[in-house]
This record gives C-alpha cells, sequence and structure tokens, in this order.
C-alpha cells in the first residue's frame, strides 16, 4: 500500500480487507473480515511431518497447498464448524482464495478491534498454542469482562475446532503419503473493515494496471481502481512463468495504453519463508533476466522514438532467509529513465543504495517522486 502511494496511517484498516476486494467479496461496513490461513503444526520445521507433537507453527503455507486441495478442505470445515463450534460459526461465511489463503467474513456486527491477532509467516517454528487470538484490553477494577475477550475465544474455538476436522481428512491423508506438508490448522488473522481509497488516477490523473499472483495486490488494485491482468502461468511460487510476466507488463505499456503497471513477484518471497535460499536466489535471477531484461528493453526502445517513460525497481520488504520472517530494515530501490538525473549508484545492491545518502522518509511519497506528476488534491 505504502509503495503504490497511499499512507498506511491513513488508509490501512486490517490486511484481510484488501484481500477480500480481490475475490469480489461484497462485506458490509460493519463487516469484520479475516484472513484465514491454511498451516501445518507439528514437532520440527526440518525433515518429514510428525504429528506426534505439533506444538510448532512449522508452514504458514501448508507446504504450498494446491488450490483444489484447499477448496475441499474448506468445505470441509464449513460443515465441521456447524456442529463443533456452531456459536462462533453462526454469523461467519468462508471464501476460499488462492492456495492457502482464504477469507473469513463474520456479519454479526461484532467489534473485533480489542482482539490481537498473529500472521503465521511471522511465528515459524515457535510455539502456535502462544499466539492464538488474544484480547488487547485491561480488566476493569470491577471485575468486568477483559475487552475482546469473548471474540477472541470465539476464534479460537473456530481454530481449534478445525484440527479436529483436518486430522484424518482424505487430503492431507494423500498429502503426507507423497511426502507433502498437510494442513493440520486454520489459522485466523489480519482482520479489519473495508476501507476507503481515493482511485489512483483521480490522484495522478492516469491509468495503471496490476499484475500479481497474490490476493494483498490484487485487493489494493481493486480499492485503487486498478485492474488485474490476467496472466496465463502466473503463480506467487518458482513454478512462475516469469518470461510471461515480463511480456505482459509490455505489453500493459505498449499496446493496452496503461500509463503505468505494477509488476509483482512473489517467489522470493515465499522461498525465504521456506529457508530455501538457492530458490530464492534463482527467484531473483529469473526476475532480472525475464522481467526486468524486457522492461529495460522495452524502456530503450520508447525512449528511440522520443516517448519518455521510467521504471522503479525494489522490493516491497525484505524477508530473511535465516529468521523466515519479515524484516523491517529499509529496502534499496532503484528509478531509472526520462528525467532522472545519475546519483552516482553504479549498482543495485544494498551497498550502492547506502552510499548515495538518498532516503524518503514515507515510504508512500515515493510514487509521486516517481512519478514527477504533483497530485490532485482537489
Amino acid at each position: 500500500m505504502s509503495l503504490l502511494g497511499y499512507d498506511p496511517a491513513k488508509y490501512h484498516t486490517g490486511r484481510a480487507p484488501l484481500e477480500a476486494a480481490s475475490l469480489g467479496l461484497k462485506p458490509g461496513p460493519r463487516d469484520c473480515i479475516f484472513r484465514l490461513n491454511l498451516v501445518t503444526t507439528g514437532a520440527s520445521t526440518s525433515g518429514p511431518y510428525s504429528a506426534s507433537d505439533d506444538a510448532l507453527m512449522i508452514d504458514h503455507s501448508a507446504g504450498a497447498i494446491t488450490d483444489a486441495e484447499a477448496r475441499a478442505l474448506i468445505a470441509s470445515l464449513v460443515d465441521h464448524w456447524k456442529s463443533a463450534a456452531p456459536a462462533a460459526a453462526r454469523s461467519m461465511t468462508l471464501t476460499p482464495g488462492v492456495s492457502y489463503r482464504n477469507i473469513l467474513i463474520d456479519s454479526s456486527g461484532a467489534s473485533f478491534s480489542d482482539v490481537i491477532t498473529t500472521p503465521p509467516h511471522a511465528v515459524p517454528g515457535e510455539s502456535w498454542l502462544a499466539h492464538l487470538p488474544k484480547a488487547a484490553g485491561v480488566q476493569s477494577k470491577s471485575g468486568a469482562a477483559q475487552a475482546g475477550r469473548a471474540e477472541a475465544d470465539a476464534l479460537c474455538d473456530l481454530m481449534l475446532a478445525s484440527r479436529d476436522c483436518f486430522r484424518d481428512h482424505p487430503i492431507n491423508k494423500a498429502r503426507i503419503a507423497s511426502g507433502k506438508r498437510p494442513a493440520t490448522m486454520a489459522w485466523i488473522w489480519g482482520q479489519g473493515v473495508k476501507p476507503t481509497m481515493p482511485a489512483f488516477q483521480q490522484r495522478f490523473g492516469i491509468r495503471g494496471s496490476m499484475i500479481t499472483a497474490v490476493d494483498l495486490l490484487s485487493g489494493i488494485a481493486a480499492y485503487m481502481g486498478w485492474p488485474r491482468l490476467d496472466v496465463s502461468g502466473v503463480t506467487s511460487y518458482h513454478d512462475t512463468d516469469y518470461a510471461a510476466q515480463g511480456r505482459a507488463a509490455v505489453e500493459a505499456i505498449t499496446t493496452n495504453n496503461y500509463n503505468i503497471v505494477c509488476c509483482h513477484v512473489e517467489a522470493p518471497d515465499e522461498a525465504s519463508h521456506q529457508a530455501d535460499w538457492k530458490t530464492k536466489v534463482a527467484a531473483i535471477e529469473s526476475i532480472d533476466r525475464h522481467v526486468v531484461g524486457p522492461i529495460a528493453d522495452c524502456m530503450a526502445k520508447l525512449d528511440s522514438t522520443g516517448e519518455g517513460c521510467r521504471v522503479l525497481v525494489m522490493p516491497d520488504h525484505y524477508t530473511l532467509v535465516s529468521t523466515r520472517k519479515h524484516d523491517a530494515t529499509p529496502v534499496p530501490f532503484l528509478i531509472a529513465g526520462s528525467g532522472i538525473t545519475w546519483n552516482g549508484a553504479k549498482a543495485f545492491d544494498e551497498p550502492s543504495a547506502a552510499s548515495t545518502k538518498l532516503t524518503i522518509e514515507h515510504g508512500h511519497d515515493l510514487m509521486s517522486r516517481f512519478l514527477g506528476i504533483k497530485e490532485n488534491h482537489a
């Protein structure tokens, strides 16, 4: 959101509401929207899966579970909740998304603002019990219930009930038999209500589009008024068709008359979450060769015809292989093209970026700087 020019402090109401938009869901203004991951819990973060002790958060993606497998599990979970946790599930609607990512909407009107939930990718190898939803409120002197306690308990009931549903599920038995990680639990997090965001074209006067395999980016694009371009073969893992993504980005600019296109590649992030440095390096090399390379060639051709253009290359955040977690260290960025003056950097890496002393204090200001367009505040 920040990279695309929207101040999270102003517009961010939660991660799940953004992803809900990518699925075409139409929640009400008071509906609370959650992200629901299919995750793997177990005894060890390395080696074969073992169900003997499931105390640890092993994998936030349930072994990169397929869409078809995830949908079968979600259908079973909805039926299971009706009998195992009827009070908590009564006002809940569960919609499958892509792979392990799903959206849960509570339409009861209850506020979950006093509930603390934890992203499963933020606690790899840690006790999942220690990170279940909890109340954020402080108990009053009169002994009244802690604010958010009832809502947190309802989410815990749903999450714990999912373990019984998935334990002997045929999908999981087949995955374990083939050496894959099963989905042992449904993990609920990232709650919020529907945000209100001005359209990108209204702010900057130009048309944009999004290429991504991730619902979060697609949802942000929907609120910005950007269409998501359908590119066959694009996934959030290293099996994605990098070349197709590069071609689609070039076509969006040169043929479809979009003034700006965001070409988002998720593969390095997913590899980092799995502590797979070899795949991460391969993903970055593929992005360089099949996405950045063709876009750079396109820029050269446009420049030769007198049409100016610019490119911005950057990660949205660090994900460390060493910890398998996101990291808040400021990331390097590269801007090149028409009207951009060289500032001495000789490579796109952290040391070169640091040597320029150029920093953007607020990430959401980078977009207007990149575009060189004054925002319309009318």
